[in-house]
């Protein structure tokens, strides 16, 4: 029980370290690199955490781990950083935070969970308390920009509900590896073909690449995907929207204001992600994934030092 009460709380610190990104990415990445922060971001991480649990996937989680890698993180992360660097921070995170609207969608059709109205209501009020903190009159809207932030959206939101059905067949540390990296190996030629390599990277640039692929990458998404796997990935997605609360508290100390309609906005976020954290779901996942039923079935994870070779 004590783990389940943790948890929660423990995934809490995942959007506070995505807030981190905007911040990261206009203050240490080098310029007009998207796709080069995204496969940074995921295929150092994965390989490393593939290297620590000397675990592989096996079977049906091969091809798994790649439709979870190119939605998670090829697709999410390549337009994450691409709305990043062609949209204000703040149109970038109001776009975003339909996703907690698109994953009770899609939790209806794949996973038969009801749309609870209490639920609805909440992901409207995240939506439009995301709005108050950090939209200004101002804010100028890039067409690609938008569309890659709704891309991302829809991927992530898809990606995290494929995590709650699939469920996950070994332990956090290699099923967060298989996906980063998978998604990392894919980000990898889009990258190079892309955008290419750049001429030389300055410490700051090395620094920033450091922090997203460590504890914005490895860390973030081991502790998210057990997130998802105790709470849930509605209730785990709607803690997303406090990541434009911690961005703007970061632009706080980096020297921006704080007006009252920020403010504002900042306490119709936590209302929103407090609210649907108390309202119940019942979630149907297949009987083919719980390891109960079949107990006699190959494993989905083989260590690497242990596998036979053809």
């Amino acid at each position: 029980m004590a783990p389940t009460v943790r948890i929660p709380w423990i995934t809490v610190l995942v959007p506070v370290v995505w807030g981190t990104t905007y911040a990261v990415t206009s203050e240490l990445l080098p310029p007009g690199r998207p796709l080069l922060a995204a496969t940074l971001r995921a295929l150092p991480a994965g390989l490393a955490l593939v290297a620590v649990t000397r675990t592989l996937p096996r079977g049906r989680w091969w091809w798994r781990s790649a439709v979870l890698g190119s939605l998670n993180f090829t697709v999410f992360f390549s337009m994450l950083f691409t709305a990043a660097y062609r949209l204000p921070g703040g149109v970038a995170a109001t776009v975003g935070a339909v996703q907690p609207l698109l994953v009770m969608t899609l939790a209806v059709v794949a996973l038969d969970e009801r749309l609870v109205p209490g639920k609805v209501v909440a992901g409207l009020l995240g939506l439009v308390g995301v709005g108050l903190l950090v939209l200004d009159g101002d804010a100028g809207l890039d067409g690609v920009g938008v569309v890659a932030a709704l891309i991302g959206a829809a991927s992530m939101a898809t990606g995290s509900i494929l995590v709650q059905r699939w469920g996950r067949p070994t332990n956090g540390l290699a099923f967060a590896g298989w996906q980063l990296t998978a998604g990392g190996i894919l980000l990898t030629p889009i990258a190079l073909v892309g955008e290419g390599l750049p001429a030389s990277l300055s410490v700051q640039n090395v620094a920033g690449y450091t922090y997203l692929a460590t504890v914005g990458g490895a860390l973030a998404y081991v502790i998210w995907f057990r997130g998802i796997a105790v709470i849930g990935a509605q209730r785990a997605t709607f803690l997303s929207l406090l990541s434009p609360v911690v961005a703007t508290i970061v632009g706080v100390f980096l020297g921006d204001g704080l007006s009252v309609r920020q403010f504002v906005g900042g306490a119709v976020v936590i209302t929103s992600v407090s609210l649907v954290q108390v309202v119940r779901t019942s979630t149907k996942l297949p009987a083919d994934d719980t390891p109960s039923v079949h107990p006699r079935a190959a494993p989905s994870a083989v260590p690497v030092l242990t596998r036979s070779t053809p």
